[in-house]
């Protein structure tokens, strides 16, 4: 099988992590590229989730929160204001 190459960029400390854990792992980056890529592959799909889990916006705490407090507005509670957008000019 003819082999080529992949050329990516990443930020310079994920990619140290990223390196760190392939080490710990037993394997090198290319080689979990390589399982990535077989395992989209096989499966069709991206093989694992893919979140804004990460912006605290969108946790579930912060959407339950979010869907109260338009209940209570819906329920005559409190006062809607009308969105004043910021001139960043």
């Amino acid at each position: 099988m003819s082999q080529t190459t992949l050329s990516i960029r990443m930020d310079a400390d994920i990619k140290k992590r990223f390196d760190a854990f392939c080490a710990d792992a037993g394997m090198n980056a290319t080689v979990a590229v390589n399982m990535f890529a077989r395992a989209v592959l096989r499966e069709q799909r991206i093989p694992f989730e893919i979140t804004g889990s990460d912006d605290p916006f969108y946790s579930t705490k912060n959407q339950a929160r979010l869907k109260a407090a338009m209940e209570q507005l819906a329920a005559g509670k409190g006062t809607a204001h009308d969105l004043i957008e910021a001139d960043n000019g």
